[in-house]
């Protein structure tokens, strides 16, 4: 239906006007029945809907409509599968058609920046080209059906401890590089119909009241076009926030906020357009829902079916010494009560009222060769000497033993953060205690972030099963008996311990936390440290194998406005049927500045049966091989050499392709008294001037010694050709000065010379 809104807002009152920018309740919007302005409801829903018609609240505390858990983006995320993405999200959308819902909160795309963080199982990744490229996907999925989502938490939201007040402070470059690629791919390939600002502040401003960042970075810079809204609670100075570009506040603020925008209209602190617009804003999406109401059925069965399909596509097979998949015939014992009470999502505003749930117990209900014994109670940290002793008898007389291990709820949960990384204790000793008696032990793990495991070099087998969703029982039964050959892979680093995290110094810290670590989070540090980790980011094997063949590149040179394409050849070279995700690198060996060894820049995954071979394809632009330079506000990649790494992980790279990229965008010059000669030196624009000034330097260095008392041969030692070069290289321009090689007159005609180019 087409409306002309700006004739629909000239009928609203000025109160109408600033109604339209808070909620009327918890979840509804307000709407205008005069004019024909819908009031339309939204609802959490990254992983599943969580419609709540009473008793709202924020945290998931009061029941909601029962629906379908699907996996949450912790365990999605490691599918590395953009069409299942879209599946997923078109599953979402149709749900929340069926359920009257305008806008679903989310997806969730901050960066794990810690695996403290207590909401990091909402959250897709630590790489934000794999979470952006993720988050586009299911985006795309849900929208088809004019359902909104709303993406969060904009932005660097990485802890729980003091979200409502702490400030998040985060250089430029890292910002751009780490924290806000995972919403800018999402805004420019998928548009979401909303953004979700955070609650923290970004370097001392609330992201509520953020120009730059709502309106400067997100709609100028990236194009967005619909409106932002608040996370619940999030509004400190709402007329503030409303000329930052902040439209919607949730939830409803009594009025008291609505009358502040009233006020500051009327008074002239607040231009009247800025109100206009927020209601357009807001109106257009409402509309976008409005005007396309379907007809859609609640299929509850058919949305399990597929819950446990994407469970089955990302769950990760992390070690296996010849132990899996199991065979019908051996004598199985099942130890661990999430066999029985599987963990499958976590808490928080996300929580699902799930319809039902399926425990591999239930999945593998009848068979005669399988024994439960529930060895600790799944709720709570408690050694329980009774259950203890019947888990050990029963593991010393069976052929396998699987282990259903994992974190309680109240071990990680939105509100607040993780103390440690360690499974509860009594887990770890009855693990220990069921190896003592039995070699061949498989782990299942149930958690919504890494974990310490100082049993792993004893085990034979070990699935990361993450949060699995309702259907969670079924899709662990089909991989371990072998019915579906695992092929989801790491979306985040496992590393030994918590001590080894690049935060692990300044997390949770206080009002203000510094990001000191930089650029360097999840496996960017891990492999610059050259650091032993668990197991490596994009990591994770498959019942059968695959080699990877015959990497091409579309052209070895190319420039700044071409795009690349890259080929290479996957084999199955197994028995099996399988998947493979093949990983798409980029290192810049310029050394124009510090940055990451790799950077993951593709990834494809690739369904190969026995001997088959298909060749995954990649493309690559500009981008793929910039940094973002502060001194220019753009992206930059420096000419020179650049290489192309195809890997099945971070840490197994299988292929390698050099390609010469020719940049024509030059950085500004600005060489001044305290400028180096090796910076001169490696501009090709001022190698000239750098030579001129070296050859200077050399002379006035290597000139013979007129002391008598002073062995030539010693001062040679004393001072080799090296350090010499390197003194040079680090010396700043105003030494030519100092040591009398040209005037200051001169110096400066010379630095006003190059500073032209």
């Amino acid at each position: 239906m087409e409306r002309n809104l700006k004739e629909l807002i000239d009928q609203m009152t000025l109160e109408e006007k600033a109604g339209m920018c808070s909620g009327l309740d918890f979840w509804h919007l307000k709407g205008v029945e005069r004019l024909g302005i819908p009031s339309v409801m939204v609802s959490d829903g990254p992983h599943g809907l969580r419609k709540q018609d009473e008793a709202a609240d924020h945290l998931g505390i009061n029941d909601s409509i029962k629906a379908v858990c699907f996996p949450p983006a912790v365990l999605s995320a490691c599918s590395f599968d953009r069409e299942l993405m879209r599946t997923f999200g078109d599953a979402i959308g149709k749900e929340a058609q069926a359920n009257d819902l305008s806008v679903v909160l989310g997806p969730a795309v901050n960066i794990k920046r810690s695996p403290l963080c207590g909401r990091n199982f909402e959250y897709y990744s630590e790489d934000p080209y794999l979470a952006g490229e993720t988050a586009a996907a299911f985006i795309e999925g849900v929208q088809t059906h004019h359902v909104g989502t709303s993406i969060k938490h904009f932005a660097a939201n990485n802890q729980e401890y003091n979200r409502m007040s702490c400030s998040s402070n985060v250089d430029e470059r890292t910002l751009r590089e780490i924290y806000l690629p995972a919403f800018e791919t999402a805004v420019k390939k998928s548009q979401p119909y909303t953004v979700m600002c955070s609650y923290n502040k970004l370097n001392g401003t609330f992201a509520s009241e953020n120009a730059w960042l709502l309106t400067s970075v997100l709609r100028d810079e990236w194009g967005f076009e619909g409106y932002v809204m608040s996370d619940w609670g999030a509004v400190n100075e709402r007329v503030a926030g409303l000329k930052a570009g902040l439209e919607l506040e949730m939830p409803a603020s009594g009025g008291i906020n609505d009358q502040e925008i009233i006020n500051a209209v009327k008074d002239g602190s607040l231009d009247k357009a800025v109100l206009n617009q927020a209601v357009e804003r807001i109106l257009c999406i409402i509309f976008q829902y409005a005007d396309h109401r379907e007809e859609q059925k609640f299929t509850l069965e058919a949305d399990h079916a597929l819950a446990k399909q994407i469970a089955q596509e990302s769950m990760v097979l992390l070690k296996n010494e010849s132990v899996l998949p199991l065979a019908n015939e051996e004598k199985i014992v099942f130890i661990g009560e999430f066999a029985a009470k599987p963990r499958y999502q976590g808490g928080g505003s996300s929580h699902i009222n799930s319809y039902k749930v399926s425990s591999i117990l239930d999945a593998i209900a009848g068979q005669p060769n399988i024994t439960y014994v529930k060895g600790f109670s799944a709720d709570k940290d408690s050694y329980e000497e009774t259950l203890a002793e019947e888990a050990v008898n029963a593991a010393q007389n069976a052929d396998k033993v699987v282990i259903f291990a994992g974190l309680p709820d109240s071990f990680e949960s939105e509100g607040y953060d993780r103390t440690h990384m360690r499974l509860p204790d009594c887990q770890n000793r009855l693990i220990e205690e069921i190896i003592s008696v039995q070699s061949e032990v498989i782990v299942v793990l149930h958690n919504g972030s890494p974990v310490e495991m100082p049993w792993l070099p004893k085990v034979k087998g070990l699935l990361e099963a993450y949060l699995g969703g309702q259907a969670v029982g079924e899709a662990l039964a089909d991989i371990l008996f072998g019915k579906v050959n695992p092929s989801g892979k790491l979306a985040e680093t496992l590393p030994c311990k918590l001590s080894d995290n690049p935060s692990y110094l300044t997390f949770g810290n206080g009002e203000a936390v510094e990001y000191n670590e930089g650029l360097f989070v999840g496996y960017r540090y891990y492999d610059k440290k050259e650091m032993p980790v668990a197991f490596p980011f994009g990591y994770g094997l498959s019942y059968t194998t695959f080699v990877y063949s015959n990497l091409t590149v579309s052209q070895s040179e190319i420039s700044d406005s071409d795009t690349l394409t890259v080929t290479v050849d996957v084999t199955n070279t197994g028995s099996t049927e399988g998947k493979e995700i093949v990983q798409l690198y980029v290192r810049d060996l310029t050394d124009a500045v510090q940055r990451p060894l790799k950077e993951l820049k593709g990834f494809d995954k690739v369904s190969l049966k026995p001997g088959e071979t298909k060749t995954a394809s990649f493309t690559l632009d500009y981008r793929s091989f910039a940094w973002y330079h502060t001194g220019i506000q753009d992206w930059y990649a420096k000419t020179g050499d650049y290489e192309i790494l195809i890997g099945a992980s971070s840490r197994d790279i299988r292929l390698t392709q050099k390609v010469h990229l020719n940049t024509e965008k030059k950085l500004p010059l600005n060489v001044h008294m305290n400028t180096t000669l090796g910076e001169l030196l490696s501009d090709e624009r001022t190698i000239p001037f750098g030579l001129d000034f070296k050859n200077r330097m050399d002379a006035f260095f290597g000139a013979p010694t007129d002391t008598p008392d002073i062995d030539s041969s010693s001062s040679k030692e004393a001072i080799s050709d090296a350090m010499n070069n390197a003194m040079i290289a680090s010396m700043p321009l105003r030494n030519v000065l100092t040591f009398g090689l040209v005037s200051k007159e001169d110096l400066q005609k010379m630095l006003d010379k190059i500073n032209s180019l």
